[in-house]
């Protein structure tokens, strides 16, 4: 026996309707053609890399995030920290690869994730179920709060988990949400168990296709939410392996997560695009070509501009491909123009955004309005009142 779905409640299944309807918005702005839209799906993607991967102390700069996930060296990431995201970079890529597919989730599916994440160090077992017990710590007071189920128990625990996952008729943000509390729980890994369950739950979501499958993941949440992560966790597990406890707080915690991280994003894409422009319009007035725009804009982020950087965002931008000599005259051109500013020499060089580019960035979040932290079930139950009254 593993977690049970809990029977959903009306107020949950009005908070479902509420996501739904951001979804909807989401996936009629993202259909848009337009030529900012690579560098909000990049970053999306490196948010959620970073997010996993802070919740197990590998921290790292957004900056040094998008580094990794274009292969690029990164700068302040220790060695052990920077293997941890290419492994996340490279498990999540292939989720987001597959995600169109009919490949079945499996044993073999999760192992060869998992041996992704962690191939960088044999130690911990990577691809393979733990050997046995396992304890997780609260590294404050080194106090045990939780101990999986006997390593003997695993493989028919994730058996039943699969077969779960594969069956009933629940909507698909309350499936992913009980793969990943059962996975969890389970702690079928020596290492790694908190980001396979995160990567397990955006790829049952992935296959969803309401979005595109980089939108459709919380790690960004929960890793500026990890108290509140592990608090909701310890609580459905109370200390050990109980399937028989109620995943209902756990649920409810997943559908806030994911109708706070839609508005999130929705409010990005506004900027992004407001971004764009403004970009585009520097390129124009300082007579460089308007693919520059695709780097001023990452400049304007705070990432550090690579060639090989600047080429990629260029040629999502266009869908053009230009070589590394037009790459470099481009740099070149935006420094001439003060728009860049160059760092170190040679193969080492990067460059930064100018102050222009850093104001213009503050003036558009300026204007944003302020972070949701709007509970939907709260707003369920002002409408229902309103209704009464």
């Amino acid at each position: 026996m593993v977690f049970q779905t809990p029977p959903l409640r009306d107020e949950e299944l009005e908070v479902l309707a509420l996501l739904g309807d951001q979804r909807e918005r989401l996936r009629d702005r993202m259909a848009e053609p337009r030529r900012w839209s690579g560098t909000l799906r990049r970053m999306a993607f490196a948010r959620a890399v970073q997010g996993s991967n802070s919740i197990e102390g590998y921290n790292a700069s957004l900056d040094d995030v998008v580094a990794a996930v274009e292969e690029e060296p990164t700068l302040g990431a220790e060695e052990e920290t920077q293997q941890a995201l290419t492994g996340y970079r490279d498990a999540m890529t292939y989720v987001l690869q597959i995600a169109d597919d009919s490949l079945e989730i499996d044993e073999g599916l999760l192992k060869s994730l998992h041996f992704m994440m962690l191939k960088y160090d044999l130690k911990k077992n990577p691809g393979r179920w733990r050997p046995g017990p396992i304890f997780v710590h609260r590294e404050a007071t080194d106090e045990i709060v939780y101990e999986g189920p006997a390593s003997a128990e695993v493989p028919g625990l994730i058996s039943a988990m699969l077969r779960e996952l594969s069956r009933g008729d629940d909507p698909v943000v309350v499936k992913a949400a009980m793969a990943h509390l059962n996975l969890a729980m389970i702690h079928p890994f020596s290492d790694g168990n908190g980001r396979m369950a995160r990567c397990l739950q955006t790829l049952v979501m992935a296959r969803e296709r309401v979005v595109a499958p980089v939108f459709s993941s919380i790690e960004e949440f929960l890793g500026r939410n990890t108290e509140a992560y592990y608090q909701v966790l310890e609580d459905v597990g109370a200390g050990a392996w109980h399937p028989e406890r109620d995943a209902r707080p756990w649920v409810r915690f997943c559908l806030r997560a994911h109708y706070l991280q839609a508005i999130t994003t929705m409010r990005r894409r506004e900027e992004i695009e407001r971004l764009w422009n403004a970009c585009v319009e520097l390129s124009e007035k300082n007579s460089l070509p308007e693919r520059c725009a695709a780097g001023l804009m990452d400049a304007a982020l705070g990432v550090r501009i690579r060639r090989k950087i600047y080429r990629s965002s260029t040629e999502a931008a266009t869908g053009e491909e230009i070589s590394d000599l037009t790459a470099s005259r481009d740099l070149k051109a935006m420094v001439d123009a003060e728009l860049l500013e160059a760092v170190g020499e040679r193969r080492a060089r990067y460059y930064l955004g100018a102050e222009i580019l850093t104001k213009l960035r503050e003036d558009i979040r300026s204007q944003r309005p302020a972070e949701a932290t709007d509970d939907p079930f709260a707003m369920v139950r002002e409408r229902r009142q309103l209704k009464l009254a």
